[in-house]
């Protein structure tokens, strides 16, 4: 039942991607066909509103060169009379310039040499300077105006030539000429980041907001229109002819599209009349096409949408119905995993409780170890005492039947020292044998703990020839721990240093400790033989040990390393630096202390 309905829920779903992917498809069609014709409207504005300002810059100067050559002095320049007329010339020719605004002005005579120009007294005049075979020049004298858009010969800077021819009774005798800077456009187009150009009638850019448009065609260029260019030295030292054109040849002659940094760019076209000139602008396409896979990924997700809503509510009804056939299995498995979980949950609780009392037994067993090891040591620090008391008693005695009670008092005095040492012993090793210890951990002197550990320690060192220098100062901050555990963790490792040290000559333990940050590290060095890298590495393996059968368990340095964790401490092993061994052990300070460092 419940495979039959998951491949009907797959067959579903299988319909409606497919119905989604041609949903998609066709609202990608219509938004790009839209997309498309709103550029074209784009474009067509833009052509507009440009061409506009296009025409606006040249009207302003469009008869300026035919009033000029109305004024009196260009008439009496081009007849050579009277004397001085050339200064006046130009002078007047500079004046109109600077009030116009004009790029330059200058006169031509017939045979298109320069007789005046508004540059006169500048480096580059145009004086003296033959323009015959510009075309504005032959133009106005044919059809008595020109205009013409070309690189300066002289100057090297572009500018729009309007020409006017200056008649006079006999027919004509000369030509003026005025040169417009179109530059002001360009940097208009560069700052607004327009893709906008002007093309000359040839179909070469001459005019555009892109640098590395400039002097490129606009499309192939002709044979005749390329040898134009040279002939006329229009574009002057710039191979155009060289320079790959912008639209490829196989593009749409409508609304051409051309590759760019920004990607594609659709082209709009309009003619500048009358100088045959090409006005260009270009939008991306880029937007239209994210545009249209929005639109197109919309509709999908939203059919998807409404489509997985349709069809998550038929799968619930059949989900419900498949769910109350499956109540009652799924609430018996449920009841038997519960009680399962409840078994290994009991069974968890009882290994976690023999865990706990098998590690203390381990650690009662380390501690017993330990006193096995001091054993021989231990007799000898009783015995020893017990001896002296017997001697002690007998020399009382024989001093009371003398009646000398001076020396009675002495050696009862003697005797309760004695007496006092054993107690002594006798407590601490009481205390260390004991099971009951502080579970949670309190402040403890750690200089304290080890004079407790080496009270026991002692009599083991003594016997060995073992030399304990104790260079722990007073008045350390107190450390987080448990007496008690401590102090078995010190009796340990001072034990295994004894071990280490002994019968090596010159025996020597030094015990120092410091503050360090958070924390009390307490440094314990012997001159023994040190430890091997292979052994160093299994150190604190449990059961792991150097010692002779029945010398020892191998726990004692894996029980205190837990029991120092426990702490929030740790222990460790380093070479020392004249031989022997260090062990650092590291512990925290307790909190009290630790805030009132941190303070």
């Amino acid at each position: 039942m419940k495979s039959h309905l998951i491949k009907r829920v797959h067959l579903a779903a299988a319909g409606i991607l497919a119905i989604a992917g041609l949903l998609s498809i066709a609202v990608w069609w219509v938004a790009l066909e839209n997309g498309k014709a709103r550029v074209g409207a784009q474009l067509q504005d833009r052509l507009t509103i440009t061409l506009r300002s296009v025409e606006s810059e040249v009207e302003r100067f469009r008869y300026l060169a035919g009033v000029v050559g109305e004024d009196s002095r260009i008439d009496a320049m081009l007849a050579g009379a009277p004397a001085g007329i050339e200064r006046r010339t130009n002078l007047y020719l500079q004046s109109v310039r600077e009030r116009s605004g004009a790029d330059e002005i200058y006169l031509l005579d017939l045979s298109g040499t320069t007789l005046a120009a508004s540059n006169w007294n500048e480096a580059g005049s145009f004086v003296g300077i033959n323009y015959s075979f510009r075309p504005y020049f032959s133009d106005a004298i044919t059809r008595g105006e020109g205009r013409y858009y070309a690189v300066g010969v002289t100057t090297g800077k572009p500018g729009y030539f309007l020409s006017a021819r200056v008649d006079g009774d006999g027919g004509p005798l000369g030509v003026v000429v005025v040169k417009v800077d179109m530059s002001p456009l360009e940097e208009a187009w560069m700052q607004t980041a327009e893709l906008t150009g002007l093309a000359d009638q040839a179909g070469v850019i001459f005019l555009t907001g892109r640098p590395d448009w400039k002097y490129r065609p606009l499309r192939v260029l002709s044979r005749d229109g390329a040898a134009a260019i040279i002939a006329e030295r229009r574009y002057d030292n710039i191979d155009v002819t060289q320079l790959d054109p912008l639209v490829p040849p196989d593009a749409d002659p409508g609304s051409p599209s051309i590759a760019t940094a920004e990607g594609s760019v659709v082209l709009g076209i309009a003619a500048v009349e009358p100088d045959g000139w090409q006005l260009f602008t270009g939008l991306p396409m880029q937007p239209v096409h994210e545009a249209a896979r929005l639109v197109a990924g919309v509709a999908a997700m939203g059919f998807l949408l409404a489509s997985a809503v349709s069809l998550f509510f038929w799968q619930r009804r059949q989900i419900v119905r498949l769910k109350l056939e499956q109540n009652a299995v799924l609430e018996r498995r449920v009841a038997e995993r519960t009680a399962a979980l409840a078994r290994e949950v009991d069974e968890h609780k009882r290994t976690e409780v023999e865990l706990r009392h098998t590690h203390e037994s381990l650690i009662h067993a380390a501690k017993l170890a330990a006193l096995g090891r001091m054993s021989a040591a231990i007799v000898h620090e009783v015995s020893q005492p017990l001896s002296a008391l017997d001697n002690t008693l007998a020399a009382a005695g024989l001093h009371a039947e003398r009646d000398a009670k001076a020396q009675v008092t002495k050696s009862l005095t003697s005797a309760r020292d004695l007496l006092r040492r054993m107690q002594r012993t006798v407590k601490h090793l009481k205390t260390f044998s004991s099971r009951q210890d502080a579970s949670a951990p309190e402040p403890v002197d750690i200089a304290s703990v080890v004079e407790a550990a080496l009270e026991i320690v002692d009599p083991r060192a003594r016997e060995s020839a073992v030399a304990i220098n104790n260079g722990v100062p007073a008045g350390l901050p107190m450390v987080s721990a448990s007496q008690l555990r401590l102090e078995q963790v010190l009796i340990n490792l001072l034990l295994n240093s004894i071990d280490a040290t002994a019968g090596a000559g010159n025996s020597q333990i030094t015990i120092g400790a410091a503050q360090v940050g958070d924390s009390v590290q307490l440094r314990i060095a012997d001159t023994g033989g040190g430890i091997p890298d292979d052994i160093m590495r299994r150190m604190f393996e449990p059961f792991f040990t150097t010692k002779t059968t029945g010398e020892g368990l191998g726990l004692g340095l894996s029980i205190s390393r837990t029991i120092l964790e426990e702490f929030g401490g740790g222990v460790s092993f380093a070479p020392g630096a004249g031989g022997g061994t260090v062990t650092l052990v590291q512990l925290p300070l307790h909190v009290a202390d630790r805030m009132r460092v941190r303070a």
